[in-house]
């Protein structure tokens, strides 16, 4: 309760308070509310607001902070005026305590009280001359102002109770108690290493430094991973000559500010930055000696005046083919240079990263009659973070490195990847007179933060689930700050205790601070620590380990942790700093071979894979290039393929031997999937069929065989397995090849295939594998340098993708230049920059477009199957397992997939 006092004409009262944190009025008639107002938000935060209550002339108005925490009004039928005593704080009887008794007394402090512009004496109210009081104290405020000065970081919003403060951190970008820590990783290289690949992420470069995250796009490639910082114009722009101007002066602005984007290039392993000049009689330099006619600025700041072009070293006032000695005019340093009336072009690569970014271009020859240029400076592209994989190994546990005192007085962080395969070791510490900062692993599971900072020592623990010292790396995140000491051990829940209230706050150490190992040599670390970071900034481990006895730089050895994120049977490669997939084995490409390769078939598409003639094998047994040649006589096959068609019956995989025998998977004119071994060339073919229907719907399928000799498997998209036994010979002897597609080379097909294969294949198909051989991908990423035949129209597309719903939506066209990906902190966001109001009707639009496009295909398949039956009545057909086709209905198999490609522009 802030107010309240009588309306003696009304027989009312007014009541003035708080309640959730807001302003209210009521005036109040016995049980009957004859006004009721609100204003304000969150008014205890334990800041000074300041609250006028105004009546004049039949206008009530109540105003918060001088209308800046809000305000509002009323035009009551009756006069609210004070004609009595007015209580501020609470009750003073018994009476009014009843009618109100859910009102709490008012804790907390006011000042400045003014009754119609006089300001009231509370001194003269202690001293009793003016009204009264109770449990009071007068001249002071109990209060303590514990947000000012704030100790909330990064922009976090300080608000507090009586006792403590409380930091809200939302759309900071930090978290914590005092909002200290980055939420996002600190480069692309670190969300990579999180399993995520190519999108829009912010990166935080100095992560609880003052430095704020920026938004980049991170190209997540098999080799290495690029971060892209983009400017104001990277499209190739013609000039265009102003009258009476000698030199045109062109400044790029970039997206990051200047903090984060040097950073960002520093701490990267290499930077590149493209540079080109399109030129008809505009030259670049006069002479080698000369002054030049045009340069660029690049590095910090404004930048300094460069006279090297793209792909030459910086101060040789040449272009890229003057370096190779390939120019135009080869007594000249610059093709520009040499003045001719045909286009030329000078274009390359800076890569000293001191002088990067590109700030400016000062363009000179470009006001002679018939002088013509264009230019473009490409975004600055990094990879590598040399951060992320600064690393040292501790070989004994006397070992240990030392850096200066860290200095953590009010606030601290601390980061680090470590493997082992001790049970027990002192990642850090640092020591002061009486206060001092640990780290250590106690246990194979425990992990201990202990300080201490005056007030006697506290412990922060994390027990893991499993062994710590298994040899993997394992992520410590420990924060210190003035309200509580948190610990996180990889994706644990963070654990933390709380500080006392009242006590010391600041943290002094004076020693030096000790790595892998204590100040008194016991207890020391054995293995590897990565990565570390205290308060956003990277210490060199490798540096100092050089000169360490003991330690050595670097930590070999990633697989173990980060093999994982290779999918679909990639293996994981070991490198200097890292990892790679290798997809070779592997039906899918990409960074962790999770990216599906698709091809989308016409009727006339053919894709053949063939394998080495018997006898050439036998002769070159011993320079076998590959495991391609050593599945050219198994006992056994495992297939696996996913596809989505509307053609039924059609041809989906045939195999064939040098000795008459195959094997074909296909769809029969049941919709059911169909399975034919030839093993025995003097036998007919058996055929397995399965059970599940619908093969032929337009839908994703996923097929998978395992043969064993006489004993088959077959698995249809998430259904039970399905067992089957052959009568013939288990051995396949002497592959051929294998095609995709239409089959040309009919001579050994029986009539039932033949028929079939001549229809060729209309639709998708998706990460195709025959035991180690991918067929399907060979033909669409080395069709020149495989053993593949590729006849018809094959285009790469997404149709595999279980995303890609409906396979009747039009694809879109992709450049690799395209970076509209996704926005993420660990996991990426989908469209960063799409509106609310964009995202919903783009729903919509797709919605009602795919609602529509099914009718239109349920129509035609409706249609289709009606006229089949008429086909089928009026032939007389008789052999219902057979997969024969009507051939009038060849060309709707070849129109009805309306599925278009997805092309991809080099």
């Amino acid at each position: 309760l802030l107010l309240t006092f009588d309306l003696p004409q009304q027989g009312g009262v007014v009541w003035f308070y708080l309640s959730e944190a807001r302003l209210k009025l009521h005036i109040q008639k016995g049980e009957k509310v004859l006004l009721e107002l609100s204003a304000g938000s969150a008014l205890s935060d334990g800041q000074w607001h300041s609250v006028e209550l105004s009546s004049r002339r039949g206008h009530l108005s109540i105003s918060v902070d001088k209308e800046e925490g809000g305000s509002t009004q009323a035009s009551p039928s009756f006069p609210v005026a004070v004609e009595s005593q007015l209580f501020f704080g609470g009750c003073p009887t018994e009476d009014r305590q009843e009618s109100k008794d859910h009102l709490d007394t008012f804790h907390g402090c006011m000042r400045s009280i003014t009754l119609d512009t006089n300001i009231v004496d509370l001194i003269l109210v202690q001293q009793k001359q003016l009204g009264n009081y109770s449990n009071l104290q007068i001249d002071m405020c109990g209060i303590i102002d514990r947000c000012s000065p704030s100790r909330c970081e990064h922009g976090g919003c300080c608000s507090q109770s009586w006792t403590n403060f409380h930091c809200n951190c939302s759309d900071s970008g930090y978290s914590g108690a005092t909002c200290h820590s980055s939420v996002h990783e600190p480069s692309c290289e670190a969300y990579k290493h999180n399993g995520n690949t190519s999108g829009y992420f912010y990166i935080d470069v100095d992560g609880s430094g003052p430095i704020k995250p920026q938004l980049v796009y991170c190209n997540m490639t098999e080799t290495d991973t690029w971060m892209i910082l983009q400017h104001n114009n990277t499209e190739l722009t013609r000039i265009r000559p102003s009258p009476g101007v000698d030199q045109l002066s062109v400044h790029f602005g970039y997206l990051s500010e200047e903090e984060q984007l040097l950073t960002a290039i520093s701490q990267s392993e290499h930077c590149e930055q493209e540079l080109s000049y399109h030129c008809r009689k505009s030259r670049l330099h006069n002479t080698s000696e000369g002054s030049p006619f045009s340069w660029w600025l690049g590095g910090p700041g404004s930048g300094r005046a460069q006279t090297y072009w793209g792909g030459a070293h910086p101060d040789s006032q040449q272009c890229s083919c003057g370096l190779q000695g390939d120019c135009v005019d080869p007594q000249l340093f610059c093709n520009c240079d040499a003045d001719g009336t045909e286009w030329s072009e000078d274009s390359g690569l800076l890569t000293h990263k001191e002088n990067l970014p590109v700030r400016a271009l000062v363009l000179g020859d470009v006001q002679r009659p018939g002088s013509e240029a264009a230019y473009r400076v490409g975004p600055v592209r990094c990879y590598g973070d040399k951060n992320f994989w600064n690393a040292a190994s501790f070989d004994k546990q006397t070992s240990y490195l030392h850096f200066p005192t860290f200095h953590g007085e009010l606030s601290a962080d601390i980061s680090f990847l470590f493997k082992t395969t001790t049970p027990s070791g002192v990642f850090l510490e640092n020591l002061g007179i009486k206060d001092f900062i640990r780290i250590e692993l106690s246990s194979s599971t425990w992990v201990v933060f202990s300080f201490d900072v005056g007030n006697g020592p506290l412990e922060v623990k994390v027990e893991s689930r499993v062994p710590l010292d298994d040899g993997r790396w394992h992520r410590v995140r420990a924060e210190r700050n003035i309200k509580e000491a948190s610990l996180q051990l990889d994706d644990l829940p963070v654990a933390t205790q709380q500080a006392p209230t009242d006590g010391h706050v600041h943290l002094q150490l004076n020693s030096q601070l000790f790595i892998g190992g204590t100040a008194s040599r016991q207890g020391g670390f054995r293995g590897c620590i990565r990565s570390l970071k205290l308060n956003g900034a990277t210490l060199d481990l490798e540096e100092r380990a050089k000169i360490t006895p003991g330690v050595r730089p670097g930590c070999p050895g990633h697989c173990s942790s980060y093999g994982p994120l290779c999918q679909n049977q990639g293996r994981c490669v070991e490198k200097p700093s890292g990892f790679s997939c290798d997809c070779s084995s592997s039906a899918y490409t990409g960074i962790f071979c999770q990216t599906e390769l698709s091809g989308s078939f016409k009727a006339g598409t053919s894709i053949r894979y063939s394998f080495k003639d018997p006898y050439e094998w036998s002769r070159n047994s011993s320079h076998l290039p590959s495991s391609i040649y050593s599945d050219s006589t198994p006992r056994g096959e495992n297939i696996s393929l996913s596809f989505r068609t509307t053609q039924s019956p059609a041809l989906l995989l045939y195999i064939s031997s040098f000795y008459r025998g195959h094997v074909a998977l296909l769809i029969n004119k049941h919709d059911k999937l169909e399975v034919r071994y030839k093993l025995d060339s003097s036998r007919d073919a058996e055929v397995l069929r399965s059970g599940v229907r619908g093969m032929a719907n337009g839908h994703l399928h996923s097929i998978s065989i395992r043969r064993q000799t006489h004993t088959i498997s077959m698995q249809v998209d998430q259904n039970a397995r399905e067992n089957f036994n052959l009568t013939s010979d288990g051995e396949f002897n002497a592959i051929k090849s294998l095609v995709l597609g239409r089959v040309y080379e009919s001579d050994d097909l029986d009539p039932h295939l033949t028929r079939v294969a001549s229809l060729g294949f209309t639709g998708c198909l998706s990460v195709v594998q025959f035991n180690s051989i991918n067929p399907l991908k060979a033909a669409l990423l080395h069709p020149d340098s495989s053993p593949v035949v590729i006849t018809g129209p094959l285009a790469q597309s997404n149709c595999g993708s279980p995303a890609s719903a409906n396979p009747y939506t039009m694809e879109t066209t992709h450049h690799l230049s395209d970076q509209s990906d996704s926005v993420g902190s660990g996991q990426p966001l989908v469209n960063a920059f799409r509106t609310d109001s964009a995202l919903i009707g783009g729903v919509i639009a797709v919605v009602i477009f795919v609602i529509v496009s099914a009718l239109a295909v349920t129509a035609r398949y409706l249609y289709h199957r009606k006229d089949t039956y008429r086909n089928q009545e009026g032939k007389q057909v008789k052999q219902e397992d057979s997969p024969d086709f009507p051939f009038n209905n060849q060309m709707d198999s070849q129109n009805r997939s309306t599925e278009s490609t997805k092309e991809y522009f080099i």
